[in-house]
């Protein structure tokens, strides 16, 4: 059975090839940077440093080395923990090294965060923080761009849970960018989808879709949708670095905003076999206990301004090639992975929810 591990290191030689098996058509940058990427092996590192070393650049990685030698021999792995109360913690970043670029892909805790930021504080060419749109608060400002307030920090607790995810966040940003300044590069992704997303919440309507049937879309319609694909993020993060550019983007998209029903037809363009689609309330989902993944639920409508980002670099792929490529990823995933899918409706639930709208 081909691993993930088998993929990477089969893209790194062929040079043209993704770790999912897609080609890919990369220049190289017209300047060698050295990379650090704080974390790198989990649903979006992997495709940051794919495309790093697409452009030529010396990558290093800092993680628990969970997945060691997952990228083979081109990329230096350096093993500690971002909390240094355990094992070795920071030590490996210690020292006078310099890098021209850190990615920080996995700074969920201030603590953690100020931690690393005073540890490689004048160390460091360009510092890029990869925040959330999470840390705005949509039930006061449902309509965001990149200046828009954020929400009220949480400053005596560093567990990570949906209440306190976005306001962890939040408090993040802005001790990079105290520490920092003008160093500071914040990139504040919406929800994350594409090949190798561990979420399994984009997955779930590719997978649903291409079994055709009654499906269950989501409540509300003419609700506006926002994404990004995990490889338009990567190459953005990219362009910032190259171009060595400061200031906080919203990395969100379609570039054309739609709404959920025309994103649930564009699905269906994907299905394998006949689709009736049915649009219950919010009260009969919550009844029958039908918890809809990736879609926003909040009470309130909400829009994410983008444009700092496009006038950045920030290109987008077709929700069409996100589905395409996240349906050949997942379908050759292994069988117990693809069963063991994280947080899906099951058919029961679902065959609740149809009974109901049936009467």
């Amino acid at each position: 059975m081909t691993t993930r591990r088998d993929f990477i290191g089969a893209s790194a030689a062929l040079g043209g090839i993704s770790l999912l098996g897609m080609p890919l058509a990369v220049l190289p940058a017209t300047r060698k940077l050295s990379i650090l990427f704080l974390g790198g092996t989990g649903f979006i590192g992997p495709h940051q440093v794919e495309h790093a070393l697409a452009r030529g650049h010396d990558v290093t990685v800092f993680n628990r080395g969970r997945n060691a030698g997952l990228f083979g021999a081109q990329v230096e792995e350096l093993v500690g923990n971002r909390d240094t109360k355990i094992d070795a913690g920071l030590s490996a970043l210690a020292g006078a090294r310099r890098w021209d670029v850190v990615v920080d892909n996995s700074g969920y805790v201030p603590r953690h965060v100020r931690d690393s930021a005073e540890l490689l504080k004048g160390r460091v060419g360009r510092y890029i923080y990869i925040s959330t749109t999470g840390v705005y608060d949509f039930d006061k400002t449902p309509s965001v761009s990149h200046e828009s307030p954020l929400h009220d920090t949480f400053p005596d607790t560093e567990e990570v849970n949906g209440e306190t995810y976005g306001p962890l966040k939040a408090e993040c940003d802005l001790i990079v960018q105290e520490i920092f300044e003008d160093v500071a590069t914040i990139v504040r992704p919406t929800v994350i989808v594409g090949p190798g997303d561990s979420t399994d919440r984009f997955t779930y309507w590719v997978d649903r879709f291409h079994r055709g049937g009654d499906i269950v879309c989501p409540p509300d319609p003419e609700r506006e949708a926002a994404w990004i694909d995990v490889r338009d993020l990567a190459e953005f993060l990219l362009r910032l670095a190259e171009a060595d550019t400061p200031g906080i983007y919203n990395a969100a998209g379609p570039a054309t905003p739609i709404n959920h029903e025309q994103v649930m037809y564009g699905f269906r363009a994907f299905s394998a076999g006949p689709v009736r689609l049915h649009w219950p309330t919010p009260e009969v989902l919550e009844e029958a206990g039908f918890d809809w993944p990736w879609f926003w639920k909040g009470e309130t409508a909400r829009h994410i301004d983008a444009s700092a980002s496009v006038a950045a670099g920030l290109e987008y792929r077709s929700l069409a090639t996100s589905i395409r490529d996240t349906h050949e990823w997942w379908s050759a995933e292994p069988d117990e992975r693809r069963r063991n899918a994280r947080n899906w409706p099951t058919a029961e639930v679902e065959r609740a929810v149809l009974e109901s709208l049936a009467g």
